[in-house]
């Protein structure tokens, strides 16, 4: 060929190349949409879907069996269950229905006193005769509880937030979003670190001559629920601060204006404002408790078996069928209480904010003020505050170095020597933190590009954009274990397709997937705050100069939202570092678990070591929060 010939065909050839590229990046915003709902449907909708269809059918038949057999037994929905079985006796469940009220009482009970300690310890009793509450109707017990705790220990950080200043309340106000990146194994290793024999507690006793008692023997369902009001409570105090703040001062001024005393003033005009904030967080509380499963399963176990924790059991003793009908009840109970949420929040998003904020007088200008009742009531929380929040965490940490007798780095050395001695050994602490980051790295490749497509879509797009958010949502009201099983029965075991092609996605593609799936919403709700509040003349002025849709995203939106962005990655680095709940399913008899697998394995044998093991995960897990408290993270709800 001679020499114009290849000149000819070069140049024909880097024109097609230029027009490709010029397609790519006209159509790389909507293709990397396209991509993102395929990861979605291939690994979120599809596991869920299995789970639905393993609880629906039988041997490929159709069949409710399983869902009759589940509701109609008195150990999972309790007196219900007489109620699923025969549905049209309803005059004879009205006569139940009433005896059993007329036998119900509540009372305050004085249970498990301490030997040696006049006070016993009061607990409140719902006293049911006859009655039988069965596994949903104890985790809703449990939730009820864990967010009435949560709710009487935030609001009052939220009173003293929102209207005190005092030397490190911003500082303090950030805390509140330490349970967002606190693995909740990690959370349950710090209590049982704090309450345990030899834990921080009893160890402080031991200096009066008292103890050592087995608290968490006596009254495990109380540390589980203080453990819950640790993770809920910042939630409650985080969201009613905002709306503390955003109360109108000219409002309450003129009720006094019009003879209103402060109290009265702050019952008729502030409470009703507030409200709305304290329900929402209740409603959080209760969906975030209701699917609780680290905290029980670390200082309960099967003794408090809770239906998550249940499900964990059943499919570790291969009882699929039964396991999956579990899920879709709890998936299906939890859908609603986010949907009430959704719309809740949604009415109330739309109401007008104040143009005033209220001013924050100092918590304590002068010794005689500090005095007053009022702040003598603020110090003793403060103090509760301490013990509940900060306690487990120094435990964490004191409990790594320290045993019954004093200060012992044997904790420690029984890692090092389980790293040296790893043959004979099915967990490994050096494994399980370079999975534990490998994982968290390749977490970020995935849920990052995911949530800022998923943002865009969300803000930027003129319809369906509310259709996304809400599909979206779904890795939130789906529990992190009716993930894992829906991953095990139908990627990790393989789906069959036509033509002898196989779906199947196994080891630690497999926790990839389930720790982008569960971090991607954290990126959204990062930036998409962030992206809302752009102005759309931006992006128009670079369209009209001949930029592309991506190339304006990129040029112009990602530069403006960076702040969010990386607040987004620590997100999702933090959720997948401690990632419990699907990591503790998928990773079962292979190599690939994680440090909260690690500590989990470790707790069931020796308490010592597997603080040790939380420690190194509170470190890493530290870092993450610093990376998110230094870039601002906005994780405003």
């Amino acid at each position: 060929m001679s020499r114009p010939d290849w000149s000819v065909r070069a140049a024909g050839l880097r024109r097609r190349s230029t027009a490709v590229r010029r397609w790519l990046e006209h159509h790389a915003l909507s293709l990397t949409a396209i991509a993102t709902a395929g990861v979605l449907a291939v690994m979120l909708y599809l596991p869920v879907g299995v789970v639905f269809v393993n609880a629906a059918f039988d041997d490929g038949v159709a069949t409710l069996a399983f869902f009759r057999e589940v509701l109609t037994d008195p150990f999972y929905v309790g007196v219900l269950a007489d109620l699923f079985a025969e549905p049209l006796a309803v005059r004879a469940h009205l006569e139940s229905l009433l005896g059993w009220l007329a036998a119900v009482s509540v009372s305050i009970s004085l249970e498990y006193p301490i030997p040696g300690v006049p006070l016993p310890i009061p607990w409140p009793s719902l006293e049911t005769p006859g009655i039988r509450t069965g596994l949903f109707g104890f985790t809703a017990y449990q939730a009820a509880l864990s967010t009435v705790a949560s709710v009487a220990l935030g609001l009052p950080a939220a009173y003293i937030l929102a209207k005190y200043e005092f030397r490190g309340r911003r500082t303090l106000r950030s805390l509140t979003i330490l349970p967002f990146v606190l693995p909740g194994i990690m959370v349950a290793v710090g209590f049982y670190a704090m309450f345990g024999r030899t834990g921080t507690l009893n160890q402080l006793l031991g200096i009066a001559g008292l103890g050592p008692y087995p608290f968490i023997e006596w009254n495990p369902l109380a540390i589980v629920i203080v453990a819950h009001a640790f993770y809920n409570a910042p939630l409650v105090a985080r969201v009613t601060v905002a709306a503390w703040e955003s109360v109108d001062v000219r409002t309450v001024e003129t009720a006094r204006s019009l003879g209103a005393s402060p109290r009265r003033a702050f019952r008729d005009v502030v409470v009703p404002q507030l409200l709305p904030a304290v329900l929402t967080g209740a409603l959080l509380t209760f969906i975030f408790t209701f699917m609780t499963f680290p905290i029980v399963l670390a200082l309960g176990g099967l003794q408090l078996a809770t239906v998550e924790v249940w499900i964990y059991d059943r499919v570790r003793r291969l009882a699929y069928s039964e396991a999956a009908t579990l899920a879709v009840l709890e998936t299906v109970l939890s859908l609603g209480l986010t949907y009430a949420y959704l719309r809740y929040e949604s009415a109330q998003s739309g109401l007008a904010r104040g143009a005033t904020s209220p001013s924050r007088t100092p918590l304590f200008p002068d010794l005689r003020t500090a005095l007053s009742p009022r702040r003598v009531a603020i110090v003793g929380y403060g103090i509760l505050t301490l013990v509940v929040f900060v306690g487990p965490m120094a435990s964490l940490v004191v409990g790594g170095v320290t045993d019954g007798s004093g200060f012992t780095t044997r904790h420690y050395a029984f890692l090092l020597e389980r790293q040296l001695e790893g043959a004979d050994y099915q967990t490994l602490p050096l494994v399980a933190i370079r999975n534990s980051l490998l994982f968290g790295l390749a977490t970020l490749v995935v849920a990052v590009p995911m949530g800022i497509v998923v943002s865009v879509v969300t803000v930027r797009a003129d319809r369906g954009g509310a259709i996304v958010d809400t599909l979206a949502m779904l890795p939130l009201a789906v529990s992190g274990v009716v993930f894992g099983i829906g991953l095990l029965q139908g990627l990790v075991f393989g789906i069959p397709l036509p033509g002898g092609w196989r779906i199947q996605v196994t080891g630690a593609v497999a926790i990839v997937a389930a720790h982008a799936v569960a971090a991607y919403p954290f990126v959204t709700r990062n930036i998409s705050p962030l992206l809302a509040n752009l102005d759309p003349a931006m992006v128009e002025s670079a369209r009209a100069l001949g930029a592309s849709r991506y190339r304006a995203l990129r040029d112009v939106e990602l530069p403006l939202v960076a702040s969010g962005i990386v607040a987004g990655a620590a997100f999702a680095f933090a959720i997948s570092i401690g990632e419990f709940s699907s990591t503790v399913i998928l990773a079962s008899g292979g190599d690939t678990y994680t440090m909260p697998v690690a500590v989990e394995r470790y707790l069931g044998r020796r308490s010592g070591p597997a603080i040790a093991m939380g420690t190194v995960l509170l470190v890493i897990t530290a870092a993450s929060f610093v990376v998110v408290d230094r870039v601002g993270g906005r994780f405003e709800g």
